[in-house]
């Protein structure tokens, strides 16, 4: 897949991985193209790119263009990211560009024995008994002790077999920022899905080893995958990185934000009369970063941060109030 040059949309910041006195590290942000960024994804990607800078970390981006592609999405994800002031460093990183390096994790862990073929679908993991106090969806172990002749049988169905992981602990523990220590369970997660896609647990802990990310801030939806990233990272002699997770917008409802909620991303809110420095100035009251309506610059929040200050609770945003403001 061919990408079109988006580097005039970037401001390069002076970090380099190589400069004496600057850490190896990084952050980063790690949009999905399948459409247009709304508010919350906006003030994640922020509070990524300020935890980063703060901490003289450089920080990268990475598409993660595996599934769910929009034509466009990603230049007009990267011109919004920068409209709003926030920067990266190069080179910009293309899932779709790294299967290798996935197929290359996955043939490491089946000679270890470590995965295994599975042939479920999702309605029969979701019907099947789990384990007491496992969440909804947590893989309950159907496949893992099928012998050759029944793993025969299934192929001989025609169903492709997604390839789990053959997990050797049933919880881990991972250190968040915002949150201190956090033991989640680990089940045996999809590596690679039976459509032959590389699953997101393993692409992203590949990926942020490849570029040097030790430092993950995202929404806290993701907390519970904290866990199982960190513990397949630790099976490929990667350090975990050190997490933040961060509280999600959500609407009116108590659901999350999305495009169906109205005026959330920039276009729209161009539209209602809202540009870009007054949605900068909005997520950054949300912060407790900024007094109502004021005006501020990117630099000006980065000279503030303090992650101690920082909400705990969820953004409830409503967009029409947003736009009779």
């Amino acid at each position: 897949m061919s990408h079109p040059c988006t580097c005039t949309l970037v401001r390069v910041n002076d970090c380099r991985r190589d400069e004496p006195g600057r850490p190896s590290g990084a952050g980063r942000y790690a949009p999905s193209p399948s459409g247009d960024l709304h508010i919350g994804n906006l003030r994640t990607a922020l509070l990524a790119w300020l935890f980063a800078r703060s901490t003289g970390r450089r920080f990268v981006m990475r598409m993660e263009d595996l599934d769910r592609v929009a034509p466009g999405a990603a230049d007009r994800q990267l011109a919004d990211l920068a409209a709003l002031g926030i920067t990266w460093d190069p080179p910009m990183m293309w899932q779709s560009q790294r299967r290798l390096s996935y197929d290359v994790a996955i043939n490491d862990l089946q000679r270890r024995a470590l995965t295994y073929e599975c042939f479920c679908t999702r309605r029969e993991i979701l019907e099947a008994p789990s384990a007491p106090h496992a969440p909804a969806g947590a893989y309950p172990g159907t496949c893992r002790d099928l012998t050759e002749k029944q793993r025969q049988a299934k192929r001989d169905t025609g169903r492709p077999p997604a390839i789990r992981l053959r997990a050797e602990v049933a919880e881990f523990t991972v250190v968040d920022t915002l949150l201190g220590s956090h033991t989640g369970m680990v089940d045996d997660f999809v590596l690679r899905r039976g459509d032959g896609i590389p699953a997101y647990n393993l692409a992203v802990v590949i990926d942020d080893d490849a570029q040097g990310v030790d430092q993950v801030v995202r929404a806290d939806d993701l907390l519970s995958s904290a866990p199982r990233q960190s513990y397949l990272a630790t099976l490929l002699h990667i350090s975990p990185p050190v997490y933040a997770h961060v509280p999600l917008v959500l609407n009116t409802l108590g659901a999350r934000l999305a495009k169906r909620d109205g005026a959330v991303t920039l276009s729209d809110l161009a539209l209602g009369g809202i540009d870009t420095q007054r949605v900068l100035s909005l997520i950054a009251a949300s912060l407790k970063m900024a007094a109502p309506n004021e005006p501020v610059t990117i630099d000006q929040l980065l000279a503030r941060f303090d992650p101690d200050d920082l909400p705990r609770d969820p953004w409830v945003l409503e967009p029409s109030a947003m736009l009779s403001c």
